[in-house]
């Protein structure tokens, strides 16, 4: 039987690890820095096992995730930067005084005595409203009569589908936004006019800048068909892999190598494939 730790245990050993004298040398020669790529994988790793229905895979990505949480705090413990436990308080006040609703007073003691009840997407509407107001706040206290911005804080290091999306969301939070999803279905076809008309012009800088922007237009339809577009498009990355090996798959069984087929040939294979997937439906 595992022996049960609690997250006191996890953080000692996080501390014994970083140890001078007695830790592990890879441990005690990371930085802040150098963690970012690990953490963005496990990140992954877990969204993967989230889609992938594994639980058991869950449960360890979801440790590794927190260890990298742990290790970022022991790390900025010992540069006196701030501890575990304010991560813990930060967190915990600021969810306090996001939910309102559910918090009247921004108090755990208030749980069950708010008398507002609000729908999921007045929530999420309420939500940018407080957060636009703790950035305002916060950039008052520590750049007094600089100029604010709704996309302060938005970090450039983010995937660009996801920025994308959170500048499209923050400026619909003061309504800067299409007022519905036809003109957001209008906007990309204009965009993919755009980038049509480029193309016989060869400019290279040009046609890149104009698929950008019909890119930032699907982000910004994915947002309004309420469709996360990086789940979007990983679900049809493994849609094209399972019907690609499965046409690979009929390909061996003709005793036929892919690189000898043409294009009609393909075309023929991949039909038949889609086929297959419509039979296993009905």
């Amino acid at each position: 039987m595992t022996k049960d730790y609690r997250i006191e245990d996890l953080l000692s050993l996080m501390e014994k690890l970083r140890d001078p004298e007695f830790g592990c040398s890879w441990d005690r020669k990371q930085s802040l820095r150098t963690l970012t790529g690990y953490t963005l994988e496990e990140v992954y790793e877990v969204i993967d096992a989230v889609e992938t229905g594994n639980d058991a895979q869950l449960q360890d990505e979801l440790g590794d995730l927190l260890f990298q949480v742990v290790f970022y705090a022991q790390i900025a413990k010992e540069e006196g930067r701030f501890e575990f436990s304010e991560v813990i308080g930060s967190i915990t006040q600021k969810l306090l005084r996001r939910h309102p609703h559910v918090f009247p007073d921004a108090s755990l003691a208030s749980f069950g005595n708010s008398a507002l009840a609000l729908n999921a997407e007045q929530v999420a509407e309420r939500w940018e409203l407080i957060k636009n107001e703790e950035r305002a706040q916060k950039a008052g206290s520590e750049n007094a009569g600089a100029a604010l911005s709704v996309l302060d804080d938005i970090p450039a290091s983010l995937p660009a589908l996801d920025r994308a999306r959170k500048l499209q969301k923050r400026a619909a939070s003061v309504g800067f936004d299409w007022p519905a999803v036809r003109g957001v279905i209008d906007k990309v076809k204009e965009e993919l006019a755009e980038l049509e008309a480029e193309l016989p012009q060869g400019d290279q800088q040009r046609i890149e800048q104009e698929f950008g922007d019909l890119m930032f237009s699907c982000v910004n339809l994915a947002r309004h068909l309420q469709i996360d577009p990086e789940s979007s498009l990983r679900g049809s990355n493994r849609k094209f892999e399972a019907r690609f090996r499965a046409l690979e798959g009929l390909a061996r069984g003709g005793a036929e190598a892919l690189e000898t087929l043409d294009a009609a040939q393909l075309d023929g294979l991949w039909n038949q494939v889609k086929a297959m997937e419509n039979d296993s439906v009905k």
